[in-house]
């Protein structure tokens, strides 16, 4: 099984997060991009065709992961863009929550990385 050409962007305001998903991605032969920004992660979206899909933190300052979503669903250049909620936030309800505002799937903090590379497969 070969690894696809299309490049991961990591969003989270935690760059020791970013750290660690980085790392453990490119051991697995991934290309990783990263914003500790929401907003400047969209501007790249819309500029690097080769983006294959995002893990967007969901609790950000300035503009979470929510509102990030919904920028990234109304941009006709975006829209299909797989979006992974990447979040702390386990509690009953908060799955549906990040699927409800437009993720393709949610995972918990800490990462499953056998979970996580399950779903890049089936995204990517």
């Amino acid at each position: 099984m070969s690894i696809p050409a299309k490049k991961i962007l990591i969003v989270d305001d935690d760059t020791r997060n970013i750290f660690a998903l980085s790392l453990t991605l490119r051991s697995k032969g991934y290309t990783c991009l990263s914003s500790t920004d929401a907003a400047r992660a969209i501007n790249m979206m819309q500029q690097d065709d080769t983006i294959g899909i995002v893990l967007m933190d969901m609790m950000m300052p300035e503009m979470d992961g929510y509102e990030a979503i919904n920028r990234i669903r109304d941009d006709k250049k975006l829209r299909d863009l797989p979006v992974i909620a990447v979040t702390a936030q386990a509690m009953p309800g908060d799955r549906e929550k990040c699927l409800e505002a437009g993720a393709n799937a949610y995972i918990s903090k800490p990462v499953n990385v056998d979970v996580l590379i399950d779903l890049l497969n089936t995204y990517l």
